[in-house]
């Protein structure tokens, strides 16, 4: 939806990236993902060492 590079999405704030999706996406259509959504995507994608 944003077509970020990898690079410039993580070093977005989470307000940058608010505003950023409230720029592209209307208000009132939907919301984040849920907390059971976002930790589903956690197990199924953990972060690895760094």
């Amino acid at each position: 939806m944003l077509r970020l590079s990898p690079d410039a999405f993580w070093a977005m704030t989470p307000r940058d990236l608010a505003a950023a999706v409230r720029g592209v996406r209307p208000a009132g259509r939907g919301g984040g993902p849920s907390r059971a959504d976002l930790a589903a995507l956690m197990a199924r994608y953990p972060d690895g060492a760094a």
